[in-house]
């Protein structure tokens, strides 16, 4: 099967595209290396997905992602240098290679940064995710999978979050924008008869993880003995997954997709297990052997209080099982963190 992967060479595409390859399949990887982080991240990221050696002479962004294009291109692995906005050069892709199944995980992320730039955010996972659809309707491409967000809960007063929940209150542009993925994806569906499924996932950790995240963006000040910013009075909690699990969900969503038809279906990939901010913070601190030097501040706009996920659908309809506990998951984390 050839699989296209849509910011393939992020945190969570970069580990799944590995595993694509490992399992013998191709794929075709189309990212921008946009300038939300460091993309030299991003390169050191590819190059692990494809198994080569990370060492690599830095000079410019365009310069060293046609560098990149060159040295891990292979029979069975091609890098596209794409702005999902960009209709015209999408088209071209769609146009030169035959694609069996379409894992769209590229979008502007983040919750706060979207606050400052709402119509970027907009732009990107609205209008970029609807020329991906324009392009399966041209091209007969009948199986899509698409990353939505445990954000499109808000402040749900429910726990855990079900997918059938009224998402109808999100509290924050970016939220808003994966909601609307959802709700225009089921009209692409609908009238294109494109399976579809929407993967909500909830608070993703692990190795590669962006330096913006809490989890890495904490190890590193407490690492450095540098002061953390602690939003809240650390009661806040958050359902942490572990990338694997991610992963593996993503993967038996793929199977299911292509053993089924006319189907639309929202699925919750979370570890079902909540932590708060404090055990985090803390048990980051015992895994370093450092103590946080924690600034306490208020809540952030746009950021929810806890997510929580029901991951019961998950377990019926793909067969889904996190394996991964928050402290296995930290451990692994910090092996990968000390290594760099």
């Amino acid at each position: 099967m050839t699989y296209l992967v849509t910011g393939g060479s992020g945190f969570i595409g970069s580990h799944l595209i590995e595993q694509l390859l490992k399992n013998g399949h191709s794929v075709i990887n189309i990212d921008s290396f946009d300038n939300f982080y460091n993309y030299q991240i991003k390169i050191e990221n590819t190059l692990e997905s494809v198994g080569k050696e990370v060492n690599f002479n830095f000079s410019n962004k365009e310069e060293d992602v046609e560098k990149l294009i060159s040295i891990t291109k292979s029979g069975n692995y091609t890098l596209y240098f794409q702005d999902i906005r960009q209709k015209n050069g999408l088209e071209e892709i769609f146009k030169n290679n035959k694609i069996d199944l379409v894992i769209h995980l590229a979008a502007l992320a983040g919750v706060r940064p979207s606050i400052e730039r709402p119509l970027e955010y907009e732009e990107v996972n609205v209008k970029g995710t609807m020329n991906l659809w324009e392009l399966c309707k041209e091209f007969n491409i009948k199986k899509f999978i698409c990353a939505s967000s445990s954000s499109v809960y808000g402040n749900n007063a429910k726990t855990p979050f079900a997918e059938a929940d009224n998402v109808d209150n999100p509290i924050s542009p970016y939220a808003a924008t994966k909601k609307c993925g959802e709700i225009l994806g089921h009209v692409y569906h609908h009238l294109y008869d494109i399976d579809m499924i929407q993967l909500r996932f909830f608070t993703v950790y692990g190795p590669r993880q962006r330096p913006d995240l809490a989890i890495h963006k904490f190890t590193k000040l407490i690492s450095e003995g540098k002061e953390v910013p602690c939003y809240g009075d650390g009661n806040t909690a958050r359902d942490y997954t572990y990338v694997d699990d991610i992963i593996d969900g993503i993967l038996k969503s793929i199977i299911y997709l292509e053993s089924n038809s006319h189907i639309y279906e929202i699925i919750n990939l979370g570890e079902s297990e909540v932590i708060t901010l404090s055990e985090m913070l803390s048990t980051i601190e015992k895994a370093l052997g450092r103590t946080a030097n924690k600034k306490i501040l208020p809540m952030q706009p746009g950021d929810v209080k806890k997510t929580n996920a029901d991951i019961t659908k998950a377990q019926t309809l793909i067969g889904y099982k996190p394996a991964t506990d928050f402290q296995n998951g930290i451990k692994k984390f910090m092996e990968w963190f000390l290594r760099k």
